[in-house]
């Protein structure tokens, strides 16, 4: 895009001198940036006209613009925010740092954008949180394993913060996806999957959550192309065949909804609605429907003039028409948690066909396309937008742990269900509204009304029925908390694997108790809890040691600590637990295959080698992720090893060796439990529900009472030790069952 396309998109309010402030910025950064070129082959500016243009069209303030176009320079070439400040003044200069600071990072090679020709790529830090972060190619000296994946949380996390701070920073960056997104074709494959995918599950939602549907629309649709290509290419190819028809109707159809809203002389204007493509692959799988069944929705816009004229619009159109039920929604009187307001319905029309109608003033109109965004066009008729400082107000107040969470991977957790989710309405017991993220607990109801009232919960009333702590919270709950007069809360609550706690207000607030206690006192939690973990999982010989090391922690006991105030989840410890479980065993018998170890024929690919039987060595228990290596043995096929599987290691004859690598059967180990619990009626029928929601495959059971108490004896074919762990985790929470763990048999 050349600097002429975008002065010619810039606002009308833009004055003489704003255009040519924009026009010195786009000098400046295309001097800074002569030379470097995008993975495209077009020099690098481009990139920044582009994303300003996006931006312009937003018709955000000409700081904004300049900022887009200069969002690169401090990153990417010698510039620094001296040289900005000097340039074009402190906004200009806030916005760009907001952009492109991020500290204290590791060293970083980045070899893909911006190169300037002929230049080599040098080891530098990496300063900006930039949606492209994910292309980074680590150097030498970063740990391959999952540094990648906290680098890129750690970017996101930057990013979330600024939305407390001045929202235009992260228009910006939604800017610059955008146009990541559009230009992602010049990018590897396995690149584009990878940041689609980063598009579809953060940049998206934001973009929803900020109820801009223009960009959020967009991302969605270019993440949907690449990640599912075929798919997206059958939905496309069907709706351009079917356009003609379909255009044909839609015309059809506004000109007889014109007729009867003239008759009670209503003036709207009517189009129809845009086909997003992933829009109806999500309708497809939300009603489990092919393109067929769905491609006869319809749908259509009505703008009118006042709130009045919506609901009268309603009413001719359901007089003429017969609605649909349980298809209206009236997001006027109730607005969604973005703040987007309009009536949805559905009738039957003339053809018998189902038509989709939005109705909505053209005021709610702006907010649905650049939700708050929306508020700089106002301010360009003279106009004070009170909803801006409430949509600034209602993003922070969804974000006031923020400054609580340190690391970056727990923040984007946090973003997804505090943040991106869909919001439930509960009810005090007064009356008073108490919003949550879907899916909260009662445990988070009682933290959201107030700290104290959160540590002293023991119970709850839904509707005035007792419920338990991990009961799902709707819309129109009333919600009675059941407290103790003392006492605080259980480090139950912090085990995911229990859902207990939905929200990061009050995991935050659980953290907090548990911090301010004795050393001591977490110190001895966090190593019963440890120990308990250790032996029910039957793992052995684990070097506690390299462990903390791992979570960089001095010693066992400063890892204990933080198990114990909740700094460190047990669920990041049996991860790193099921990746130490080893037993040392002789050289012979590592390589003789355990019984319980076969899996199914396609589980293993052995390269080079077709329909060989393969086993899972006993000394290193091999799960899905690890990186693995086969051993051919004599008449037993292959023996699949860890790679770093110290018997693989010691081995002198290499010619056995073989590459294998997981297939794509579903792969499962098998797995003893022992369950003690006090025999009552149902227990079995409870069992089977926990393994059934787990999706786990119940292979031998045994079962012994002897007065009154029951002794279980399970073998479980399970994915990972994790999901073992949760599963024996939920066990245990059933009524009457003492304890349950892995076992060996004999």
């Amino acid at each position: 895009m050349k600097i002429d396309s975008l002065m010619e998109v810039l606002p009308d309010a833009y004055t003489a001198i704003d255009r040519d402030h924009v026009l010195k910025a786009y000098r400046f950064a295309e001097q800074a940036h002569a030379g470097q070129k995008r993975a495209s082959g077009e020099p690098y500016i481009t990139h920044c006209v582009a994303v300003a243009a996006i931006l312009a069209e937003l018709r955000v303030p000409p700081a904004v613009v300049m900022a887009a176009l200069l969002h690169d320079t401090v990153e990417d070439t010698p510039v620094t925010l001296s040289d900005l400040r000097r340039e074009f003044g402190d906004e200009v200069t806030k916005l760009v740092d907001g952009v492109t600071k991020l500290t204290n990072l590791p060293r970083v090679s980045r070899a893909d954008q911006p190169v300037s020709d002929g230049a080599p790529v040098v080891e530098e830090p990496v300063l900006a949180g930039r949606p492209d972060i994910d292309d980074i190619n680590f150097g030498a000296e970063i740990s391959p394993r999952g540094r990648k994946r906290d680098m890129t949380s750690e970017t996101l996390r930057k990013t979330f913060l600024a939305m407390g701070d001045d929202i235009r920073v992260v228009l910006i960056k939604l800017a610059d996806r955008v146009h990541n997104m559009r230009t992602l074709g010049y990018m590897p494959e396995a690149k584009r999957k990878r940041i689609a995918k980063q598009t579809l599950d953060i940049f998206a939602p934001l973009a929803n959550r900020l109820g801009i549907w223009q960009m959020k629309w967009e991302l969605e649709d270019l993440a949907f192309r690449y990640l599912e290509p075929e798919r997206y290419k059958e939905i496309a190819e069907n709706l351009a065949a079917r356009r003609p028809d379909r255009e044909k109707q839609v015309a059809q159809i506004i000109q007889r909804v014109q007729e009867v809203l003239a008759q009670i002389n209503i003036q709207a204007e009517i189009s129809g609605r845009p086909k997003h493509i992933y829009s109806i692959y999500h309708k497809m799988l939300e009603k489990n429907r092919p393109f067929d069944m769905v491609r006869d929705v319809r749908g259509i816009r009505l703008i009118v003039d006042s709130v009045q004229d919506c609901y009268s619009a309603l009413g001719v159109i359901h007089t003429h028409w017969r609605p649909i039920p349980h298809e209206f929604d009236d997001y006027i009187a109730a607005p969604k948690d973005n703040f987007y307001q309009s009536l949805h319905t559905a009738v039957l029309w003339d053809d018998g066909k189902p038509l989709e109608v939005q109705i909505r003033t053209k005021e709610m109109h702006q907010n649905a396309e650049y939700g708050i965004a929306a508020h700089w066009r106002y301010k360009e008729h003279g106009r004070r937008d009170e909803a801006y400082e409430r949509r600034i107000s209602y993003i922070r107040k969804l974000m006031d742990w923020r400054t609580d969470v340190d690391d970056a991977a727990e923040f984007m957790d946090s973003m997804q269900t505090d943040v991106f989710q869909d919001r439930v309405y509960t009810f005090t017991p007064r009356g008073d509204i108490i919003d949550l993220p879907a899916g909260a607990t009662p445990i988070d109801f009682a933290y959201h009304v107030h700290t104290d009232v959160g540590h002293r919960c023991r119970g709850a009333k839904v509707n005035s029925k007792l419920v338990t702590l991990d009961y799902t919270l709707k819309t129109g709950d009333q919600v009675e908390i059941l407290t103790a007069k003392q006492g605080g809360p259980s480090r139950d609550w912090l085990n995911s694997n229990l859902g207990l706690i939905k929200t990061q207000r009050a995991r935050a607030k659980v953290k907090q108790w548990f911090k301010q206690q004795d050393r001591e006192q977490n110190l001895s939690q966090g190593k019963i809890i440890m120990e308990r973990e250790i032996r029910r999982l039957g793992l052995a010989d684990v070097n506690l040691d390299l462990l903390a090391h791992d979570f960089e922690y001095h010693g066992i006991d400063d890892l204990y600590v933080g198990v114990g105030c909740g700094d460190v989840s047990i669920g990041r410890v049996i991860n790193k637990l099921s990746e130490a479980e080893k037993a040392r065993q002789e050289m012979e018998k590592a390589l003789t295959p355990h019984p319980e170890s076969k899996k199914s024929s396609n589980a293993v690919n052995v390269v080079g080698l077709k329909d060989i039987l393969s086993t899972m060595a006993r000394c290193c228990n091999p799960a899905p992720g690890d990186e693995i290596i086969g051993y051919v043995t004599r008449g037993r096929g292959a023996t699949i090893h860890r790679q770093d599987c110290p018997n693989i290691l010691r081995l002198r004859d290499r010619d056995r060796i073989v590459k294998v690598s997981w297939g794509e059967a579903k792969h499962t180990f098998p797995v003893s439990v022992e369950i003690k619990a006090f025999d009552r009626q149902g227990l079995l029928v409870d069992i089977s529900s926990v393994l059934n929601n787990e999706n786990i495959n119940l292979v031998d059971i045994n079962l012994k009472v002897n007065h009154n108490h029951a002794v279980i004896h399970l073998v479980l074919e399970v994915g990972d030790i994790e999901q073992l762990s949760r599963v024996l985790t939920r066990i245990e929470n059933l009524p009457n069952v003492m304890e349950a763990y892995r076992y060996k048999p004999g």
